[in-house]
């Protein structure tokens, strides 16, 4: 997989609602009512990083829920990593 350029990376974070870009990574922290709340979203996002083959570093405390989305393998960002993210933003977004 193909590390993005300075220049792919500005135009396919443009189109995320949720996700900042933060020493490299693409990075999003979500609050939700709960810990339960957060913990359910933790599992639907699971299953979706599984189908794909692509997992997320994350961390949770309570209700809080921050992401970090990089290629390991690839020494920064690529095409998976904004696919995933926009799959993170269409379950927050219940679609």
């Amino acid at each position: 997989m193909k590390k993005l350029t300075e220049q792919e990376i500005e135009e396919n974070i443009k189109d995320l609602q949720y996700w900042d870009l933060e020493e490299g990574m693409l990075v999003t922290s979500l609050d939700f009512k709960n810990f339960a709340d957060a913990f359910a979203m933790m599992t639907r996002i699971a299953f979706e990083a599984e189908a794909n083959n692509h997992h997320p570093d994350w961390s949770n405390v309570y209700n809080n829920l921050t992401i970090r989305l990089t290629t390991h393998d690839a020494g920064g960002l690529t095409d998976k990593d904004f696919y995933l993210a926009r799959r993170i933003e269409d379950i927050i977004n219940g679609d």
